[in-house]
């Protein structure tokens, strides 16, 4: 079928970090180019991004989807939780009812939704095994509401990219420009629209191997500041997110080129 309304909600992944535009005036992202690529097919094709760094899937639930169900979508792509991986209140239940939820109510507002699980941090960060059962409990919880309530899902965990740091920005956590193209090509894959081979071939060459230098420099340069940040939130009582909005509130027609400048 073809998909002339597109919204994606969720988190900084939705967003597109960390892969701005050449002239850094936003963030592109997978969902940039997935929303190019299907503009190719269909004339008068719309989209919008509704996703804010640093949301939680409650309040994804709360502030995203019922703005997406007053666009009516054809398509609605839902990537969220790793905020409630990383959250100091973290409950598998409470995580899960929220990922029911948020898919449910995906499903009710447009006839195809995709979802995804997290890739395995392990893989890129020291001490990330620490994380891994949460990330585990959370991929869980998508499977099984992906399941009972029909949504495609695009499943991350078992992609060998995760074992290549250039599919990852300086903080480890967020995708680089590659690392949305190949998850832009498995979107596209899943929905059946074919896309370029090149975003799911693996990258050429090898990348840089990880040191004990190079790791801490990365605590000094990526996470001590992020640490320190959220502090000062918690102090405050403010969300990471706050002070910033969806980069593509409404429903605008997107040109395939607008993606891959």
């Amino acid at each position: 079928m073809g998909y002339r309304t597109f919204v994606a909600v969720g988190d900084s992944c939705a967003e597109g970090l960390d892969d701005p535009y050449p002239d850094r005036s936003q963030y592109r992202g997978w969902a940039d180019f997935v929303a190019g690529r299907l503009a190719e097919d269909e004339p008068g094709f719309r989209y919008a991004n509704l996703a804010v760094r640093g949301r939680r899937l409650d309040q994804i639930i709360a502030e995203q989807l019922p703005a997406a169900g007053r666009h009516e979508p054809d398509l609605i792509a839902l990537f969220g939780g790793g905020n409630d991986v990383m959250s100091r209140g973290w409950d598998a239940r409470t995580v899960a009812r929220r990922v029911d939820a948020a898919i449910r109510q995906c499903t009710q507002i447009a006839p195809s939704v995709v979802t995804f699980t997290l890739s395995d941090i392990a893989h890129r960060m020291p001490f990330g095994h620490r994380m891994r059962p949460r990330v585990r409990a959370l991929n869980d919880a998508v499977r099984e509401a992906s399941v009972s309530y029909g949504a495609k899902l695009v499943d991350l965990w078992p992609d060998q990219a995760a074992h290549d740091s250039r599919y990852f920005g300086p903080d480890r956590l967020h995708l680089s420009e590659a690392g949305h193209l190949r998850v832009a090509g498995h979107v596209l894959g899943k929905l059946g629209v074919p896309h370029e081979e090149d975003w799911l071939r693996p990258l050429p060459g090898r990348p840089a191997p990880t040191n004990r230098l190079a790791d801490l420099r990365w605590m000094w340069q990526e996470v001590l500041p992020v640490g320190i940040t959220r502090l000062r939130n918690r102090l405050t009582g403010r969300s990471p997110g706050d002070g910033f909005l969806p980069k593509r509130p409404e429903l605008l027609p997107m040109a395939f080129s607008e993606a891959q400048l």
